[in-house]
């Protein structure tokens, strides 16, 4: 091998050393939760149904669920069967001939045998069972069998109810559909959720509050900051002073700045609905958080109000690295302070302002702490956002499943918009210059 060429080889390789780090970093931090967010968005995973709980691949039968719910289905059908007569205890002991199957099925397998038996002597101790003996695996094909001839023992029983001829039809019916539930079955549920969640009119409906919120919140924080930055780029007597108060906002936490706004936003007390009912602009103080219609833009005005600083702090940022060696020859060619802003100050300032349009578009789209506290997505979801959605999902009906296919759904929204900015905006994201 050339030198020169295992020189480029040697170099090659420690570059890809150095940068393996980072490659690890980011696949822990963000890929990594997102494969795992997407694999849960595969199952039917809800926290507050016992059968749906955890991942299931196959079905699994609750030992102890069914050492206490067997036999008493099986002492009430006998019951039944010794009360009747006549057509109704040919069912009864037609029946009762199926739970034996069912039971034979089930307790014939030996590994199912020992664990019945282990927890039956704790049930009798009045121990509690372990959650590693509750639960065994049942053959899929078995399972489904089981279940079917619970069903029409169910269906048949359903029958006799309605005939008159049982004494407590309701118990044992009751007591079947328990025994039913002791079966676990895979709760795999492939896209599923993505297909419901596509076909439902809220994920539209947060989607375009969430669009809603972030065209227009956006468009003032560019416009608000750049007038901003334009004022603190300018030397006067007090601009360090301007400088610090503007950012005040910024540093508020946003959980606070919204519990202000809130304030402020009261139909009784607050100082903004006041000025605003006394300018005539709104016609009863309590519709800034009560309207359907105008809370949305109550929640704009305080991101406005909060992030705008920001905004202004990175087109300052651009605006101190364009040289006024520029501005002296525009002014001497006859360009007036208006011909200087267009011809020199836009075209210079447009790496940095896209970077900042790209970082609030993000962070507006992604936008929950500001509307949970400030309105929780209410009044009847006129706010919520996507990700309000995902998290009332997820935490108030403890449905995973669906929680994280929007979360998923998320993420692709926002891959989307990084790639819209990046390939079509020209946006400038690793110091590149601007295409």
């Amino acid at each position: 091998m050339p030198l020169k060429k295992k020189s480029k080889w040697k170099e090659g390789r420690a570059a890809y050393a150095m940068i393996l780090p980072a490659v690890l970093i980011i696949a822990a931090v963000a890929l990594w939760p997102l494969l795992r967010s997407f694999w849960i968005s595969l199952f039917d995973l809800r926290l507050g149904d016992p059968t749906r709980n955890a991942i299931h691949y196959s079905y699994s039968m609750n030992v102890e669920q069914y050492a206490d719910r067997f036999p008493g289905l099986l002492r009430a059908v006998k019951r039944e069967a010794g009360n009747a007569g006549g057509g109704a205890l040919s069912v009864l002991s037609a029946v009762e001939k199926k739970l034996d199957e069912v039971g034979g099925g089930l307790e014939d397998d030996r590994a199912f045998q020992e664990r019945l038996t282990k927890v039956n002597g704790l049930l009798d101790a009045f121990s509690p069972v372990p959650q590693e003996l509750r639960f065994i695996p049942v053959d899929n094909a078995k399972a489904e069998r089981l279940k079917a001839e619970l069903q029409e023992i169910r269906k048949e029983l359903a029958g006799l109810k309605a005939a008159g001829s049982l004494e407590r039809p309701d118990e044992v019916i009751g007591l079947t559909n328990a025994v039913l539930d002791t079966f676990q079955a895979p709760n795999f549920v492939g896209l599923s959720h993505y297909k419901d969640l596509m076909s439902g009119r809220r994920l539209w409906e947060s989607l375009g509050n969430t669009m809603l919120f972030t065209v227009f919140a956006v468009a003032l924080e560019m416009l608000l900051g750049l007038l901003i930055a334009l004022l603190m780029n300018r030397t006067f007597r007090g601009r360090g002073l301007v400088r610090a108060a503007v950012l005040i906002p910024w540093a508020t936490p946003t959980a606070v700045s919204a519990m202000i706004w809130h304030y402020l936003y009261d139909g009784q007390n607050g100082i903004v609905a006041k000025l605003l009912y006394e300018a005539g602009l709104i016609s009863d103080m309590g519709t800034l958080l009560s309207s359907g219609s105008r809370v949305m833009g109550s929640v704009i005005m305080a991101d406005v109000w909060k992030t705008a600083p920001f905004v202004a702090l990175l087109l300052l940022a651009g605006l101190q690295n364009i040289p006024a060696s520029l501005y002296e020859a525009a002014w001497v060619d006859g360009g007036g302070r208006w011909k200087q802003f267009l011809h020199v100050t836009v075209p210079l300032l447009k790496p940095a302002f896209f970077v900042a349009l790209m970082f609030r578009t993000l962070d507006a789209f992604r936008v929950f702490d500001l509307i949970y506290v400030l309105t929780g997505g209410g009044p009847a979801n006129s706010t919520e956002s996507i990700s309000i959605y995902a998290y009332k999902t997820m935490f108030s009906e403890l449905d995973f499943g669906k929680g994280s296919a929007l979360s998923v759904i998320v993420f692709v929204c926002v891959l989307l918009i990084s790639m819209v900015y990046v390939k079509w905006l020209g946006a400038d994201v690793v110091g590149r210059r601007a295409s």
